[in-house]
């Protein structure tokens, strides 16, 4: 197979923004709930998020500054107040989640500018999205600037999954989130799926 190399020190930051986020696919999107120091929620999604360890349950999302190079909202209200809250977008919440990303001022809650409302979380005092079939409260654990961005990691402290999606031994069926796929504005379904049981070394072996 043929390759193009790609130096990415000879790369303007878009075009690298541009490769990675194009290449590194689908990836999940965090629409993340925040407070600032007024009590105003704070709205958002990121797509450079994941889960990163199961015991205990962390999880990663990076923010990058403003197109006037500050910090956004979320990075500021998280690493100031330690909470935040990962809500995760299904289908009929992609439009709302559109809207969210438009640029809001401080000053004005996208919760409330999108239509949808707040539901109290269990152990920390930033609001989840009530529409949201699947909510995280987090708390900070450590924030690492990374270049530009600010990565914000966060411990689980308690999931709210809709009962609908709940199976016995608390297995998840029918959970069908939005993915992001190419910048700049790409998405993926997630409802074409198939199994595939992983092998043992023994198994593999016996082939």
């Amino acid at each position: 197979m043929i390759t193009m190399k790609v130096n990415p020190l000879e790369q303007t930051a878009a075009t690298n923004y541009k490769l990675i986020t194009n290449v590194v696919v689908p990836r999940p999107i965090a629409w993340v709930t925040s407070v600032n120091d007024s009590g105003v929620v704070n709205l958002a999604p990121f797509s450079f998020f994941n889960a990163v360890s199961g015991n205990p349950p962390y999880i990663i999302f990076s923010v990058g500054l403003t197109d006037s190079g500050e910090q956004k909202d979320t990075a500021r209200n998280v690493t100031r107040n330690g909470e935040f809250v990962v809500n995760m977008i299904t289908e009929e919440l992609l439009n709302a989640m559109n809207m969210s990303a438009a640029g809001f001022p401080p000053d004005v809650s996208e919760l409330e500018a999108t239509g949808l409302h707040d539901a109290p979380s269990e152990k920390i005092n930033v609001p989840r999205v009530a529409e949201a079939q699947v909510s995280m409260e987090c708390r900070l654990h450590t924030p690492l600037a990374l270049g530009t961005n600010t990565l914000l990691v966060g411990e689980i402290v308690m999931f709210h999954i809709a009962d609908h999606l709940i199976g016995p031994k608390l297995h998840i069926n029918g959970f069908t989130p939005i993915g992001r796929m190419g910048s700049p504005s790409t998405y993926c379904r997630t409802t074409d799926r198939f199994e595939l049981p992983r092998l043992s070394y023994e198994q593999l072996i016996k082939k």
